[in-house]
């Protein structure tokens, strides 16, 4: 007869763990946990104290992790998603069609092709809703890690992760047509390149922040949103990579004017079709997925 072994450690003990280490301070990972500060230090010492070996340790007034420590909180993430995932597993079992989807997109995914997804989907499954998470770069990373987005359309694939690769981007170098770029006769360099103001998109992701683009120009303008590079660009006031499907129409009204690259051109960046959950993926979400396939097609 095998005995059976019950844990000591609550999965709320590692959730307060894990928020502390992504947080910095236990008066952050209260605010993150709505709770007070004294309840996640009890919930740390008590850890500490039912573990062989302390995982945090209190530097002033932050918590810096042990060499144990590091190896724990690989563990715990780990242990939570798969927490989270056996309860959304039993969700959707119990409700059949998910009511609701978050798809996580990436701001270089064409839009047009994910609404006509929406759109032939809704038409089959009207009654689950689709909720649209716009990221950029590590954003979408985040947005799958920490369970806020069901499915993510991105051009990354964050470790621990499956991917389907369901399409590609055009990325090219445009700029006004009156910019020095755009009026040179020649094919430009990198050197080039270098010497003009470059527009570039932030990252949406809080942890693992970067920006988007070729980042080699010393003069640099950082937006949030393409839109917003877009209308910069418009004004003269740099030139930049962006996707082809998003100024297509700009170029052909000669608002924007496509430079003429000694090397690449133009970048075919991929695009992969994730799902946030690795063991199950409902009906209505395997339709979805089907659904934005096609689109891509």
């Amino acid at each position: 007869m095998h005995l059976k072994i019950s844990p000591k450690i609550s999965l709320e003990q590692w959730s307060a763990f894990t928020t502390v280490v992504e947080e910095g301070s236990f008066a952050r990972a209260a605010d993150v946990l709505n709770k007070s500060q004294s309840a996640i230090s009890y919930a740390i010492a008590k850890l500490n104290e039912q573990l062989p070996t302390p995982v945090l340790q209190a530097q002033g007034r932050k918590a810096v992790l042990t060499e144990a420590g590091e190896v724990m909180y690989r563990r715990a993430k780990q242990l939570l998603n798969l927490a989270t995932d056996v309860e959304q597993t039993a969700h959707c079992l119990a409700q059949g069609w998910e009511s609701q989807i978050t798809l996580a997109i990436d701001a270089i995914v064409p839009i047009d092709t994910v609404l006509t997804a929406m759109r032939r989907f809704g038409e089959v499954v009207p009654q689950t809703r689709i909720v649209l998470l716009e990221t950029t770069l590590s954003g979408t990373d985040e947005a799958l890690i920490e369970r806020r987005a069901d499915m993510a359309l991105t051009a990354r694939v964050p470790p621990g992760f499956l991917a389907d690769p369901i399409g590609d981007v055009t990325m090219v170098a445009v700029a006004h047509p009156d910019h020095p770029l755009a009026k040179a006769e020649h094919e430009l360099t990198d050197q080039d390149l270098r010497q003009s103001r470059q527009i570039v998109v932030r990252d949406s992701g809080i942890k693992r922040s970067q920006d988007r683009g070729w980042l080699e120009a010393e003069q640099r303008f950082t937006v949030s949103h393409f839109s917003t590079s877009l209308k910069a660009l418009e004004q003269g006031m740099g030139f930049a990579f962006v996707p082809l499907s998003l100024i297509s129409d700009a170029i052909e009204q000669g608002k924007l004017k496509r430079l003429k690259l000694a090397v690449n051109a133009e970048r075919r960046v991929p695009i992969y079709l994730i799902s946030g959950s690795q063991d199950y993926v409902g009906p209505a979400g395997r339709a979805f997925g089907e659904a934005l396939k096609e689109a891509f097609l």
